[in-house]
């Protein structure tokens, strides 16, 4: 017999569907599918990051320099490809081998030195914006090649013009949940998230799969500084501002423990489009931005009050 999923599984869902049909109730725009397909592509860039700090967030941890290390891997491929006249594909490799760097940094400081993930990552995302500015010289950079605007050109399906960004993210959500599901690096990561002492007595090198989640973490940074490239159309020193808040807001509203060993890499995702809905139904319906931040604030309060509460039942 199958077993059904819990309440507490569907809340993300849940809470996504009732955000819907309240802002159906609100704006007649709100349920074309064109909305839709807008939402996605909106939240195409903050959803694969937190695609990264679900993993970091499954292990206990956290990355606040996410969105600064984004920034930073924009800036090396698109200067590299436009100034220093680089292969645009191999430019865009190098942005991602600079978030993985920062990545790689990240994870040595948490495992060798044994510095909280909030300070580490908190140090790191200064040094982050700090060479982004310094190496773009604080202005943005133009006329890109075409192979870095590909995934923010679209396609028509169904008479909705569909982003190829958008696409690409959802793909990288089935592989990864997929992966964590069913491999075994995968079970590593919650094996490490929910008893780290327990898990290293099996034999399991946890600082290892540590390392590899802070690294895997910045390759995500990477995938998602060319797709903000791609949406805006050029290398912007300035972007990452508040992408590492909104990851964070996506992976908690999403179901995902900030104690660790508990989430589904699926609920990120949701997550990320229920803040989508929140702000496009908002905006809709005419309201101040300020209050769009107002209401996300509120939401992450709840969630994260949701799931102390809910360990706390459980013991």
């Amino acid at each position: 017999m199958t077993k059904l999923p819990s309440i507490a599984s569907l809340g993300p869902l849940i809470a996504l569907l009732l955000a819907c049909a309240f802002f159906a109730t609100q704006s007649d725009r709100f349920l074309s599918l064109q909305n839709f397909a807008l939402i996605l592509q909106q939240v195409m860039v903050v959803g694969t990051i937190a695609i990264g700090q679900t993993l970091v967030i499954l292990t206990a941890g956290i990355d606040l320099s996410c969105g600064m290390v984004m920034a930073l891997g924009g800036i090396t491929m698109t200067k590299l490809a436009v100034e220093s006249g680089l292969n645009p594909y191999l430019a865009i490799a190098c942005g991602i081998a600079a978030c993985m760097a920062f990545g790689l940094l990240n994870g040595l400081l948490v495992t060798r030195i044994k510095l909280p993930p909030f300070i580490v990552t908190l140090g790191t995302m200064n040094i982050a914006f700090a060479i982004t500015q310094l190496y773009s010289g604080a202005q943005t950079i133009t006329d890109l090649p075409p192979a870095m605007a590909f995934f923010g050109n679209t396609f028509s399906l169904a008479s909705v013009a569909i982003n190829y960004g958008t696409v690409f993210m959802l793909t990288l959500y089935a592989f990864m949940w997929w992966g964590l599901r069913a491999t075994q690096p995968g079970r590593h990561v919650y094996a490490v998230g929910n008893a780290p002492e327990a898990t290293r007595l099996t034999g399991i090198a946890t600082d290892k799969v540590l390392l590899g989640v802070y690294v895997v973490a910045g390759f995500f940074c990477g995938l998602a500084a060319l797709l903000s490239v791609a949406r805006t159309g050029v290398g912007d020193p300035n972007a990452g501002q508040t992408e590492n808040l909104d990851a964070i807001t996506a992976v908690v509203l999403g179901g995902t423990s900030l104690f660790g060993g508990r989430g589904i890499i699926l609920g990120s995702l949701l997550g990320a489009l229920i803040v989508g809905v929140f702000r496009n139904g908002l905006t809709l319906m005419g309201v101040p931005s300020v209050y769009q931040v107002l209401i996300t604030g509120i939401l992450v309060i709840l969630a994260v009050a949701t799931d102390q509460l809910s360990r706390k039942g459980a013991r």
